[in-house]
């Protein structure tokens, strides 16, 4: 018992850590999601007022939408609020409690694997799409080095695989494949801990399921 105190303490430290990032990576998303609403308002404006509707407000909404969902997944992860149908277990809650901890269980491990083939499948596409860019290699194609980092790293953009039209909105796709890999992978470490833990969070916060 001695031995497993310690263990667990370190277990449940290092899952309220990721329960940390989950919260500031949805704090992002929040924040991203105000960014939205202000370039939408603005295109309001723009479309009534001026007859100049904001280029590139269509493209953006998708490309941030993305992010925005992504980025406040894994937090809804956390406090167990990610859609599921429960009838069967709240039943089993009463008559079979501990049949419904184990089958919880269960689903969070399914979950764990789910999320983490996604991670490692979208892993590859991340990498291609950021090496298209080469940032941190000679470029195949485009100005040369120059040496100046602001100047490179604005040519390394440019070279960037793009989501958008070009002339009217584009923007490097490495973002949205980062956020979608790392929110799969966060994903799956913090269904992890609930196959660990039991399904509570470590910070004690109770979402309803």
């Amino acid at each position: 018992m001695t031995v497993l105190q310690p263990l667990c303490w370190f277990v449940r430290q290092l899952s309220a850590c990721f329960d940390r990032i989950a919260i500031l990576a949805n704090a992002v998303g929040t924040l991203t999601v105000l960014g939205l609403v202000a370039v939408m308002n603005m295109d309001v404006v723009a479309r009534g007022a001026f007859n100049a509707p904001f280029h590139g407000a269509v493209e953006l909404v998708i490309f941030a939408m993305v992010l925005i969902v992504f980025l406040q997944l894994p937090d809804v992860v956390r406090v167990n609020r990610l859609t599921r149908s429960d009838g069967f277990l709240l039943m089993l809650d009463l008559r079979a409690p501990t049949t419904a901890f184990v089958l919880r269980r269960l689903i969070d491990a399914v979950a764990c694997i789910f999320m983490a083939i996604v991670a490692y499948a979208s892993w590859p596409e991340f990498i291609d799409t950021l090496e298209s860019c080469s940032y941190f290699t000679a470029p195949d194609f485009g100005p040369p080095l120059t040496g100046d980092l602001i100047t490179d790293l604005r040519a390394a953009t440019a070279r960037c695989d793009y989501f958008g039209t070009p002339g009217v909105f584009t923007a490097p796709w490495w973002p949205a494949r980062l956020a979608i890999t790392a929110s799969a992978g966060l994903c799956a470490i913090l269904y992890l801990f609930k196959v660990i833990l039991g399904g509570q969070p470590a910070g004690g916060s109770h979402g309803s399921r």
